[in-house]
């Protein structure tokens, strides 16, 4: 039995994390920090009733070794600090924060627009897509857990990617609950703001996410290809899931059922990909409280069978298989138990 602890737990991953452990044959709770929640109790923040402390961030670093591992759901930048003080002790790591994701400093500036106060890890870090890095996770001690929408869209592309045959242009159109954007209150997620609305934001090349999809995909083929990714996010008045649609060409000569048996291939062993017959749509509804995510060919034009456009779809639960639910999957693999506990 493994021993957790959550740094952030007062947040929705923190939250979906304890859940998630609760149900696990080979994990259960040490420790939980909340900085501006710190002396209450759990029960006290959310109607639930687990009644667990709240330290803070210092006494748990004086905790370390009542803890095998330690799941840091901490915004990004404020991770930096933390993940090389738990990191130091010689402990497993895991941060759902962006702060490890990116494996160059300066790209990570560019995107974030904040220096990286622990370059000299980035490199020791693994990225957490668990369907294309899993052997780079076993043995694993520092975990960084992808993006949500990256997750989306990189899980609904790789395959075409790998095998050569994704054109450099990109179209992803996503669209997330309101749970993406954390639990602190901002104007445009009130109520009154994002019911029965839609709005884009960050549109084109400008959000941050689209740094994870480049390094995902450009060299998934084993050559250094340019993706260029024009990404529109949206606010969906919904309280979790992830829909992403993306608009793609595939190399001249491609056949449908190449591309179709190119995804069946890739995916024919992986417990958490649910690929949808051809032709079919991934929803929200497919994978919303799971750690699934579902993907659907689709080519563009009936008329044109064979056609080189084709709109992939893929969706999941931007708490579970976008956060929490993928951590818990990427330490199951770096600890070598069965990849699925806790999740199913």
């Amino acid at each position: 039995m493994y021993k957790a602890g959550i740094a952030g737990a007062s947040g929705y991953t923190g939250y979906e994390l304890i859940k998630l452990i609760h149900r696990h044959p080979h994990l259960e709770i040490g420790w939980l920090t909340g900085e501006s929640s710190a002396g209450q109790n759990y029960d006290e923040i959310y109607p639930v009733q687990w009644n667990y402390p709240l330290i803070s961030l210092d006494e748990a670093l004086t905790r370390i070794e009542e803890v095998d591992v330690v799941f840091l759901c901490l915004p990004h930048a404020a991770s930096m600090e933390a993940v090389k003080r738990f990191y130091a002790t010689g402990i497993r790591v895991v941060d759902l924060s962006a702060d490890f994701r990116l494996n160059d400093a300066a790209i990570y500036t560019r995107w974030y627009k904040e220096e990286h106060t622990a370059a000299d890890l980035l490199q020791s870090a693994v990225y957490g897509l668990c369907e294309v890095y899993r052997e780079q996770l076993k043995g694993s001690r520092l975990i960084a857990v992808p993006g949500c929408y990256p997750t989306s869209i990189n899980l609904g592309l790789y395959p075409l990617a790998k095998a050569g045959w994704l054109g450099e242009r990109i179209i992803a159109d996503s669209k997330s609950g309101v749970s993406g954007a954390g639990r602190k209150a901002k104007l445009e997620y009130h109520f009154v703001e994002a019911n029965e609305n839609i709005s884009p934001y960050n549109v084109g090349h400008r959000h941050r996410h689209i740094a994870e999809v480049e390094q995902v995909l450009n060299p998934a083929n084993g050559k250094d290809r340019n993706y260029r990714v024009l990404f529109s996010p949206h606010l969906l008045p919904v309280n979790r899931g992830i829909l992403s649609t993306m608009y793609v060409e595939v190399e001249a000569g491609v056949t449908e059922s190449q591309v179709w048996d190119l995804y069946a291939e890739s995916y024919a062993n992986e417990p958490f990909i649910h690929l949808l017959p051809l032709g079919k749509g991934a929803t929200l509804a497919h994978t919303v409280q799971s750690n699934r995510c579902a993907i659907g060919i689709i080519p563009a034009d009936p008329a044109r069978p064979n056609g080189q456009e084709y709109i992939i779809t893929s969706s999941l639960d931007n708490l579970i298989k976008g956060a929490s639910g993928q951590a818990i999957q990427c330490f199951n693999i770096a600890v070598g138990v069965d990849e699925t506990a806790g999740l199913i």
